[in-house]
């Protein structure tokens, strides 16, 4: 009878041991500011984006130039003009100076909504590739551990190659 009872407390001891074993959770890390900086989508998306900007600068930058001439030209011109032409032509100038300005805010918010709709994809392939790779490791939760946020000890298993090798480079 006793070694029943050692025999059972012994299973009881060893089923709560199991279940407390399988209740923790595995964990893993990945860079993902890493990864995502690493996938040629995103150095396509981030070389469009540049050639994108470098327009828009170019456009706004020969407004610039051509406001600055016509200040010029009105300035050298200003004592042979009337008072009201000189008056028309600062307003002019006001107004030229004011649609740049717009243009620019213009352009800024061009270059967000390009970036955002360039980005987004790549995001969500990447999200899907770590889901994938997480699940096939069998872990509960992956942990980004770009830099500045806050992750403090890495010492659990890093995706990153296994992802990289999921996107196929």
């Amino acid at each position: 009878m006793k070694n029943v009872k050692r025999i059972a407390v012994a299973l009881v001891l060893f089923v709560a041991a199991t279940g407390f074993v399988n209740a923790q959770s595995k964990i893993a890390h990945i860079n993902v500011q890493q990864l995502l900086s690493d996938m040629p989508e995103m150095k396509a998306a981030q070389a469009e984006l540049k050639k994108l900007q470098e327009t828009y600068r170019a456009d706004i930058q020969s407004s610039m130039t051509e406001l600055q001439n016509k200040y010029t030209q009105y300035e050298n011109e200003a004592t042979s003009k009337t008072r009201e032409e000189n008056e028309q032509r600062a307003v002019e100038l006001q107004g030229f100076q004011q649609n740049i300005q717009e243009a620019e805010q213009a352009a800024m918010q061009e270059m967000q909504k390009k970036q955002q709709e360039l980005f987004a994809p790549i995001s969500e392939k990447a999200k899907a590739a770590i889901e994938k790779v997480a699940a096939a490791k069998g872990y509960d939760y992956v942990i980004d551990a770009s830099p500045g946020l806050s992750l403090i000890v890495s010492k659990g298993p890093d995706l990153l190659a296994d992802v990289k090798k999921e996107l196929g480079f």
